[in-house]
């Protein structure tokens, strides 16, 4: 890039006429020389600037654009700027192709062992041994002759291997399409972000990927920049530019100073123009994703190393949004991310049960084995007495790989790979349903968290409120006016003042529209609390416009812009006369500290003394504020021409201000948060209202929203009493003082960022509790970005949200209201409960497979069910009843119990009874059948059968029989907390109905003609009716387990507990941190087979991850920036980017030597 630069500095000095010449498509500027030009900063960027274009309106003219007109709407010459410049938007990496897919599905270890078991299988019954001998080896096959050997020896390695594709492909297309799902997702959210820019003179809301070099755009406090530009004009701007450099501190710009703006950095504070000058791969984050192979096609080869960009979707600049507020930030969300990451409870809880119950498995398996073997050896060389002949080798070998399938087969059994598949499945189904809830999802395990959700802090405007905001009230000229006043009733002096203070001192991109239809309400357009003071300039039957023509945005000498720590705003304009005015508005109690004038009726400034503000507030502020008003100052001060203010001296500047008027603005309650608030209430989750508003319109709203109800004890403070309650002598935060304060505390006003983000930690570092509390958090502005990463769960408004608030949250409200968030609950508790009623059916069908196995493998030396049948039972029991049980829609009884809270087992008492009650029920039908079946039906035994010897309609009857009672256990399986009715709503879930009917259909086919692969022999109508009529017989069994009050059965608890039980223990999460550590080592070992579905689980969270943060950006980032190199932070970056990329994957590496990484 160093000799672009050169070349591109090479052109100026030359003639006019011969500079032009190269320029491509008769623009002035070549895309070589802009960029080389936004890779400079500050003092050496304006002297480029200087140099080859004269100033900023010189590079506008060789763009061929104004810098107030912005370019002309013309789609041609839009499209010719494309072609020379490229457009706004980063090609994304290529999606995993389904064999990929398929790939990595059959890395699982456990279809691994099954492969390998099955080829052996296989290989050996081609085989066969001379016939001659086989007397001398025993009965070994004895009854094989009827078939053939060899024909028959065959099918049951196939067979293995045709189920395991089958596996495989289930598992290869549920992670495709989710990946296409999320890709879609995030799609979404792209062709929703919009940036406003200028073109014809008229303001207009384009898509980002529409932008082009040579656009004026229009940044304001919030924005997110979606390209590279150079400011042409700004007040007071600052931006947070740590996503790119690093460096935490806001950095200034101004036209004259350092007017360069990078894409993918947030604006802090004030607003501005610019034009823009690189856009997509040509911008700083574009090159820096093309470094990283994002982009760039001849990265293609290096395409294994094109680290976790995965997810990275269709990027019109949006990974930009996971540049996220920069390292600082990013130390924070280190920081915060260590608790987000045991953040998913669910996760944590399935972890470890996945890893108890693979150890179960495997010692079952092992044991099983080795019974078999031993069984086999003493029989045939002990007791028959026989010698090892070199011949008989080959059949040997063959009963020693059956005995290892049979063993393998109760471990496939035994570890629930449909976990990781229900769990996935069910986010995604809840994720969808929910985007149908105005809720955008933008991290999967905030939909479960959400579900344990026990407080909800949330902001008042426009969440809890309409943000339609309306001026109701005035004081003006002594006089304090309820409704809107006739402009007659006013002092021409006044009412000229207040529109000049209104229309110059509010933001030019703020303004009121007529109504898009007749009889409408007039549209609002920009910050709302401007809009109701430009509204209330035209109840006054005045206009705003033409004083802002009179006075435009270049013209105003000083802005200081709205922030939260000044809440006002003043523009300072230059009079006739050569003086200056500043017109200022803001909070009440802030600003009338600053007024020592008041303007009386006949619009004469008389003496506004400390004495005369106590009353005001006394007679005018408060009322306002108890009727709910947001109360709003608006002053003035002249400078004269001969004393010029230092301007940077804020303070001496806004301050002996003469009050024009204080007005009352009304946001009225949304009508249906009143009874969304109710819902919370009555699902134990305690709603705070946290707002910047004074401490009495804040106490009357939240009585209206029935946040605060008369007679209960409750807390309302402002921000400075909360910190004085908070902090020690020293100013430090001391927890135990934030627990006496915030269990009582239901109304924050006048609070800081800071105050949110205080509250927010306190909250959840709280240990006072029976359990720890999880927060979830809305917020709008960018001042909210800490507090909503803290929280447990962020909703940021998609509406009045800001990119920056966006960006720090884990669902976006695409309608601001708080009823979304009821739903979010909803959804959450259901994920919750669906994963819940799929472990009690797993369980149960787990058990009893396992115990069945076995003890037919040790009684009879061999298995019952085959490895096929087991196979087909652990699909449908697997995929297809993690379908059924992960898609059951929410019902509003969700919300009638309390949150479960983090320390609950997964596994509740209620659901134990129903697993080992029915696998009593079970496994009492499944002995029988084994041991006098064959007189009750009157058929041949099935028991000890030789290798290879057909199906027996045994053995038929009890694989049936089995299923049967697994499909009427699913309809149980509905209900976890003991309903009776296990009906209700059944037709309510199309997909369930369909999968246990298709489920029902396979069966018939498979036992009837299914043969030899599946070991079934086709069964009677007699015999079919009496397997249905066992598997009715769950149901009925399901009423009585109904019927034993789970209070009774204390030794249940203990059931959890014992290690050898496959099933969750209570003490789980007590353990606490290092246990989960414990099971990662385990896993490491390698001997848990099912962490590959968990990492599948990761899989399909990272895609969503991209959401979270594009790793890829700051990885480069982070690898680029010297300022970190001393941090280990990294490793939290690569530890999730590994699992994706599986083994081929060295920039994972990085900071991570190779840890594999746990949900």
């Amino acid at each position: 890039m160093g000799d672009m630069a050169n070349s591109s500095i090479e052109f100026h000095p030359k003639p006019q006429q011969q500079r032009e010449a190269p320029h491509a498509g008769g623009f002035g500027c070549t895309l070589a020389e802009l960029r080389s030009l936004m890779e400079l900063r500050g003092a050496e960027a304006l002297q480029k600037v200087q140099e080859a274009y004269g100033d900023v309106s010189g590079l506008c003219r060789r763009l061929k654009t104004s810098p107030t007109e912005g370019l002309a709407d013309n789609a041609n010459d839009l499209e010719k700027r494309r072609q020379i410049y490229g457009q706004n938007f980063i090609p994304p990496k290529q999606p995993k192709t389904f064999l990929q897919l398929v790939w990595e599905a059959l890395q699982d270890v456990t279809l691994i062992i099954l492969e390998v078991a099955a080829i052996v299988s296989l290989g050996l019954s081609f085989y066969a041994p001379p016939g001659e001998e086989s007397e001398a080896c025993g009965n070994v096959s004895a009854g094989a002759e009827d078939e053939g050997e060899a024909e028959a020896g065959w099918i049951e390695g196939a067979a293995i291997l045709l189920s395991v594709i089958c596996v495989v492909l289930v598992t290869a297309f549920n992670d495709w399409s989710k990946e296409k799902q999320f890709r879609g997702l995030q799609s979404r959210i792209e062709q929703e972000q919009k940036f406003t820019v200028i073109r014809n003179g008229q303001l207009l809301q384009v898509p980002v990927a529409a932008l082009v070099v040579g656009d004026i755009a229009q940044v304001k406090y919030g924005d997110l920049l979606p390209a590279d530009g150079v400011l042409i004009q700004g007040n007071d701007l600052k931006i947070d530019e740590s996503s790119l450099t690093g460096e935490s501190d806001h950095v200034r710009k101004s036209a004259d100073k350092d007017p360069m703006l990078l894409s993918g950095t947030h604006v802090m504070e004030g607003s501005g123009r610019m034009v823009v000058t690189a856009v997509g791969v040509n911008s700083q984050t574009g090159i820096i994703f093309t470094l990283l192979g994002a982009g760039g096609e001849e990265e293609e080869k290096k395409d294994k190393k094109a680290k976790k960009q995965d997810g990275a979707v269709a990027m019109e600049m949006q990974p930009l949004k996971s540049a996220e507020g920069g390292e600082m930030e990013e130390r924070e969300k280190k920081k915060a991310n260590v608790p987000k990451k045991e953040k998913s409870v669910l996760q944590g809880k399935l972890t470890k049960l996945a890893v108890q119950i693979g150890k179960a498995g495997l010692v079952m398996s092992a044991i099983t084995v080795i019974i078999l073997v031993l069984y086999f050896v003493i029989e045939t060389f002990v007791i028959e007495g026989r010698v090892w002949l070199a011949e008989c080798t080959p059949v040997y070998v063959q009963y020693f790989v059956k005995f290892f399938i049979i063993g393998v087969t109760v471990l496939v059994v035994a570890v629930p790979e449909g976990l990781p598949l229900a769990v996935t499945i069910s986010l995604a189904y809840s994720v969808k349903k929910m985007m149908r809830d105005n809720n955008l999802v933008r991290h999967l395990d905030a939909c479960e968290t959400m579900g344990n959700a026990t407080a909800i802090c949330s902001d008042k405007t426009g969440t809890l409120t309409t943000n339609r905001m309306t001026v109701v009230q005035s004081y003006l000229g002594d006089t304090h006016y309820k409704e809107i006043p006739a402009p007659s009733a006013l002092t021409p002096k006044i009412l000229d003042l207040l529109v000049h203070a209104i229309s110059i001192n509010s933001a030019y991109t703020t303004k009121i529209l007529p109504p898009e239809k007749e009889g409408a309400l007039r549209r609002q357009v920009g910050n709302k609390t401007e809009c109701a003071l430009l509204g209330f300039v035209l109840d006054l039957k005045q206009d705003f416009q033409p004083v802002r023509e009179q006075i435009p945005e270049d013209k105003l000498y000083k802005v200081y812009t709205f922030n939260s720590v000044r809440k006002s705003m003043s523009t300072v304009i230059r009079m006739p006369d050569g003086g200056f005015r500043l017109f200022s508005k803001g909070a009440s109690e802030i600003l009338l500290k600053k007024c020592t004038n008041i303007l009386n009726s006949n619009g004469e400034l008389r003496n506004f003394r400390p004495r005369d503000r106590d009353d005001m507030v006394k007679k005018i502020i408060e009322p306002m504020a108890c009727d709910g008003l947001r109360t709003i100052c608006i002053a003035y001060r002249d400078f004269s021409a001969t004393q010029e203010p230092d301007w940077d001296n804020e303070t001496e500047v806004v301050g002996d201000l003469t009050c024009i008027a204080v007005v009352g603005i009304e946001d009225p309650v949304r009508p249906e948060v009143p009874e969304a608030i109710r819902k919370c209430q009555r699902a134990g989750i305690t709603v705070r209202m946290v707002t910047g508003d004074n401490i009495n319109t804040a106490r009357a709203i939240a009585a209206k929203c029935g946040i605060i109800q008369p007679g209960e004890d409750f807390l309302c403070l402002e921000g400075k009493e909360f910190n004085r309650r908070i902090r020690n002598e020293k100013g430090e935060i001391e927890q135990e003082r934030l627990d006496k304060v915030w269990p009582k505390l239901r109304v924050l006003a006048r609070s800081s960022p800071t105050d949110k983000h205080t509250l927010v930690k306190g909250i959840i570092d709280s240990t006072t509790g029976e359990q720890r509390q999880v927060v979830a958090v809305t917020g709008d502005g960018t001042n909210d970005g800490p507090a909503l990463k803290k929280a447990d769960v962020g909703f940021a408004m998609g509406i009045a949200g800001t990119d920056v608030a966006k960006e720090a949250s884990d669902i976006i409200l695409t309608d601001d209201n708080f009823t979304s968030i009821v739903k979010a609950v909803m959804w959450g508790r259901n994920v919750y409960d669906s994963i819940s009623k799929f472990l009690q059916f797993q369980l149960t069908v787990n058990v009893v497979a396992v115990i069945v196995a076995f003890t037919g493998a040790c009684i009879t030396q061999d298995s019952p069910l085959k490895a096929v049948q087991m196979l087909w039972v652990n699909l449908i029991m697997d995929t297809f009843a993690s379908l059924a049980l992960a898609t059951e829609p929410p019902t509003e009884s969700l919300l009638l119990r309390k949150p479960y809270g983090r320390d609950k087992p997964l596994i509740s008492r209620t659901m134990m009874k129903n697993i080992l009650g029915h696998a009593v029920y079970q496994l009492t039908i499944i002995f029988t059948l084994l041991f006098v079946g064959e007189l009750f039906f009157d058929i041949d035994s099935g028991r000890n059968a030789p290798l290879h010897s057909p199906p027996s309609e045994h053995y038929t009857i009890i694989f049936n029989t089995f299923v049967m009672m697994q499909l009427f256990n699913e309809i149980n399986a509905r209900k976890i907390h003991g309903e009776r009715n296990v009906f209700h709503g059944i037709f309510g879930n199309p997909i369930f109905c369909t999968i246990v009917l298709g489920t029902f259909a396979i069966q018939i086919v498979i036992v009837q003609f299914g043969g030899k692969p599946f070991s079934c022999s086709p069964l009677s109508t007699e015999q079919w009716l009496w397997c249905l009529f066992v598997g009715v017989g769950e149901l009925v069994w399901g009423q009585v387990i109904a019927t034993i009050p789970t209070s009774q059965l204390k030794c249940l608890k203990e059931a959890g507990h014992g290690p050898g039980k496959d099933e969750m223990t209570d003490e789980e999460l007590a353990e606490g941190e290092e246990e989960i550590d414990h099971a990662e080592r385990e896993l490491r070992r390698g001997q848990i087979l099912w962490f590959r579905g968990l990492n599948r689980i990761q899989t399909q969270m990272e895609v969503v991850s991209t959401f979270k943060r594009s790793g890829s950006f700051q990885g480069a980032m982070r690898r680029r920036s010297s300022v970190l190199s001393q941090l280990h932070d990294v490793t939290n970056l690569s530890a999730p980017t590994h699992v994706i990329l599986s083994a081929a994957n060295p920039t994972s590496a990085a900071g991570n030597p190779g840890s594999e990484s746990i949900p």
